[in-house]
């Protein structure tokens, strides 16, 4: 009947929002659309196709340019007075190219939004069509056009899905960000939760990263899911440990391994992933039939990217779903809003949005408080993004500069490719909780040592590039005294 534009009458409508009820702090109809509000998808699928066709995500060489710091030599590995190297910086321009796109896009979605309530109270029995829909096996669409897309456009989408096969690269160019690939959630934790109820059964495995932030073993543990880590090694940057995962996938005779996490840049490692990594990463999950969930939550903060990185966001060859939200975009992780991208072969998508649609339904959508002011926050991202890089990117000037003028030499910094936080790395000498518990004792000034993020070694501390630069240059300075006093050098 929805295929058909009916829609029956529901004698169990206990909505009382379509009854004359809602408050008048809240008059708008509760649509109870399981991908959350449609206008705020379309909100976030133009910012995304805004960001792509800006450059943004495209770390081309005319986009990243030498600052007066680089053009002196900076030291970005090994100990202090080993030597410099020459190393690119985003320049401010690298957000600011995308504010006119980004606010356009911000400022249709949100005239859509504002008819969306009309639309919503006139007809708004679309979570009446649930029990049409979803329960009888088919995708539950947001309304009858999104129910009819999922079949129209199948022949093309398939046809397109092989010759990007074919011709063995992504094509994300040739589809952009959609509405109906979108789900709205709270964060990317929670994205973490649902992808693990999506994709596993109790006992099946995901493979995540190592040194990584410990929240995806904890999710996983939640969801009964059992996560296997792999190794990102370093020598000189980051790399990730191809074989290694060739290996466990190969000896995964049971086949319960069931995706693949990325972290896009890494956190604590700054890691993005790199073209060569990008394509053998494709190339196993399409052997071994299994998805990639990108965290893509740092990827518009580069500091020393390499050439040719881009995100996982769109990825046509492989089921892939990519996670960002406001948390790192808008530095907002109060406003408590995350987003999955839906991607890949055609039918696999259907498929993964017919299943997700059942557990985004259970969970009921967004508040209506936060959905209607996304657009309006999104016309906030190119300004935040610039502020935000700006500080993080002069931070890390400072931090080398202090480091290279550190007389006792020991202290250095990791390559850091993107997002704001940095590695540093120590003397191994030094246990790592001495450090911190000296500094709390001392200066009154905690930290998070590496074996948090489950570092191979000893003598590793994170630090953050978002303070202000005064208290940055104190937080460095508090380090090195750290150093200092447990090697015992006056």
């Amino acid at each position: 009947m929805k295929a058909r534009g009916i829609r029956p009458l529901a004698l169990n409508d206990s909505n009382p929002t379509r009854h004359g009820l809602a408050p008048s702090s809240l008059p708008s109809v509760y649509a109870a659309e399981p991908r959350g509000q449609r206008y705020a998808r379309e909100a976030i699928a133009s910012y995304i196709n805004a960001s792509v066709d800006s450059g943004v995500l495209d770390f081309a060489g005319e986009r990243i340019a030498a600052d007066a710091a680089c053009a002196a030599g900076v030291v970005t590995g090994g100990a202090a007075g080993t030597g410099a190297r020459k190393t690119a910086y985003a320049e401010d321009r690298i957000y600011k190219d995308m504010g006119e796109r980004t606010q356009r896009a911000a400022g249709s979605a949100d005239a859509a939004g504002d008819g969306d309530a009309g639309v919503n109270g006139a007809g708004g029995d679309d979570a009446a069509d649930k029990d049409c829909a979803a329960r009888g096996g088919r995708a539950a669409g947001d309304d009858g056009r999104a129910v009819d897309k999922d079949g129209e456009g199948a022949a093309d989408d398939a046809d397109d899905d092989a010759a990007a096969r074919k011709e063995g690269k992504s094509r994300e160019a040739e589809r952009p960000a959609d509405a109906d690939d979108v789900y709205l959630l709270s964060s990317t934790s929670q994205a973490y939760a649902w992808l693990m109820k999506l994709l596993c059964d109790a006992g099946d495995a995901v493979l995540a990263p190592k040194p990584g932030y410990p929240l995806i073993e904890s999710i996983a543990r939640l969801e009964c899911v059992e996560a296997r880590f792999y190794q990102l090694r370093f020598d000189g940057s980051w790399f990730i440990d191809i074989p290694q995962i060739e290996r466990m996938l190969a000896e995964d005779t049971d086949r319960r391994i069931r995706a693949i996490v990325v972290i896009n840049p890494n956190n604590p490692t700054g890691s993005y992933i790199k073209p060569g990594e990008r394509e053998a990463l494709v190339a196993l999950c399409i052997r071994y039939g299994i998805a990639i969930i990108a965290d893509e939550v740092f990827f518009d903060y580069p500091l020393e990217p390499f050439d040719g990185n881009r995100r996982l966001s769109g990825e046509r060859r492989v089921l892939t779903f990519a996670l960002d939200g406001f948390s790192k975009t808008l530095a907002a992780p109060h406003a408590k809003v995350g987003w999955i991208r839906v991607s890949g072969p055609a039918d696999d998508v259907r498929e993964a949005r017919r299943r997700l649609d059942v557990i985004a339904d259970d969970f009921l959508p967004m508040s209506e408080l936060v959905a209607r002011e996304i657009p309006t926050m999104l016309r906030e991202a190119p300004r935040q993004l610039d502020a935000v890089g700006t500080r993080i990117r002069a931070n890390l000037a400072t931090l080398h500069r202090m480091l290279d003028g550190d007389g006792l030499g020991v202290v250095d910094v990791l390559r850091a490719e993107g997002g704001w936080n940095v590695l540093l790395r120590f003397p191994g000498v030094i246990d790592e909780n001495d450090l911190v518990l000296s500094m709390i004792d001392d200066a009154c000034t905690s930290g998070q040592p590496g074996y948090f993020f489950d570092m191979a070694s000893n003598g590793y501390l994170a630090i953050s590039l978002l303070p202000e630069a005064r208290r940055f240059e104190r937080n460095v300075a508090t380090v090195l005294d750290a150093v200092r006093q447990r090697l015992d050098i006056a």
